[in-house]
């Protein structure tokens, strides 16, 4: 089997998952008890903490455990729109998206801002949508169904030109050990994924600025300094450490090395039936393409009994005839039923893009023979 979904979900890394075992063996104290076995799991947890917060941030943030990227952009999203207009933009994982409708539900102005051809959002628009009334901007940092990477700093720098009350949120979810990120100060909220870098799935976090006033979004226990309660899920969260520090000591390496593997998988493809919607210059682990005249659905059935594993997009919302996003893009309605999303990881191998492409374009070949 040739895996190429991983932008919906990687295999754990092996390393990731021996580093965290001993919490099922040695650390299943709850931490929030007060002996000793409690305290030690709560210092593994704080420690894994920091480490995080190493990696992309500095010491005027900190970060919040939750149960995925989903939660994590729930709470942001909840937590912290307030009085006047929310500002985000059509390429929003679901996360976002559907949040942003529900404020709308619920009597919040919500104005979104659309996209380029490659996924990325108009910035100009976007800033003219922000106003002395914005309470919050969220853009994604890089589009999960084209790989397309908005340059958050730089547009959270424009918006608090305009507004320097207003919050900038950003979901990070396929950036995070992926491509180079650092959190400036202009950005108050960010949110990754464990299971995206190859740790465990039920885990994720919500780096935020420590002098930003978030609300609770889950009560209980007051765990997590008392924005997220619920008993810390001590085994995903070693994971996620674990993997992240493996992923960052090697980022530039896999990303050019990925980089490389995404072009050689592309120019094997046939280009008489597929058409490029993934930007050159955006994340090196996804490329999405369409076929003219076929149905994605079928193709990754038809390429799933051939051996490969692929995505018409996001996994979140599969469930929809085609993506909502891919089609703000601009891109040909004939196009929008064929769209094929390939991801790929720090793990992938050479050899599985040259056998993935030639398997692809043979599937592709018995799709139009079938057509007859």
């Amino acid at each position: 089997m040739i895996y190429l979904d991983n932008a919906a979900t990687t295999r754990p890394l092996k390393k990731a998952v021996a580093d965290a075992t001993r919490a099922i063996n040695e650390l299943y104290y709850n931490p929030s008890a007060l002996y000793a076995g409690g305290i030690q799991t709560h210092k593994e947890i704080s420690k894994a903490r920091e480490e995080l917060i190493s990696l992309i941030a500095d010491e005027r943030f900190e970060l919040l455990f939750a149960s995925c990227g989903t939660e994590a952009d729930n709470q942001a999203l909840f937590g912290c729109v307030g009085r006047g207009n929310f500002v985000t933009t059509e390429g929003e994982h679901a996360a976002v998206y559907e949040c942003a409708k529900e404020l709308k539900r619920r009597g919040t102005d919500v104005r979104f801002a659309s996209l380029n051809r490659d996924g990325s959002v108009k910035v100009e628009e976007l800033l003219r949508l922000v106003d002395e009334h914005t309470s919050l901007v969220s853009v994604i940092h890089v589009n999960n169904e084209t790989g397309a990477v908005n340059p958050i700093a730089q547009i959270a720098e424009k918006v608090k030109k305009k507004n320097a009350r207003a919050l900038f949120m950003s979901d990070g979810v396929q950036a995070f050990g992926k491509i180079p990120v650092h959190l400036s100060g202009n950005i108050d909220l960010y949110s990754v994924s464990a299971h995206k870098i190859g740790a465990l799935k039920g885990t994720g976090a919500l780096y935020k600025r420590k002098n930003l006033n978030l609300s609770p979004y889950l009560f209980g226990g007051g765990q997590e300094g008392g924005k997220r309660s619920g008993t810390e899920n001590v085994f995903g969260i070693l994971a996620f450490a674990s993997a992240a520090k493996q992923t960052f000591s090697s980022l530039k390496e896999n990303g050019a090395r990925i980089a490389r593997y995404r072009e050689m998988f592309y120019e094997k493809l046939d280009k008489s039936v597929f058409s490029r919607i993934s930007p050159q210059e955006g994340t090196p682990y996804i490329l999405t393409v369409a076929a003219r005249g076929l149905r994605g659905e079928t193709l990754v059935r038809m390429l799933s009994d051939n051996g490969v594993y692929a995505g018409t997009g996001s996994a979140c919302s599969s469930k929809k005839p085609y993506s909502r996003v891919i089609e703000a893009c601009g891109v040909e309605k004939e196009l929008l039923n064929g769209v094929l999303r390939f991801s790929f990881s720090q793990e992938t191998e050479e050899r599985e893009i040259q056998e993935g492409a030639d398997i692809v374009n043979r599937v592709v070949k018995e799709y139009y023979g079938r057509m007859g």
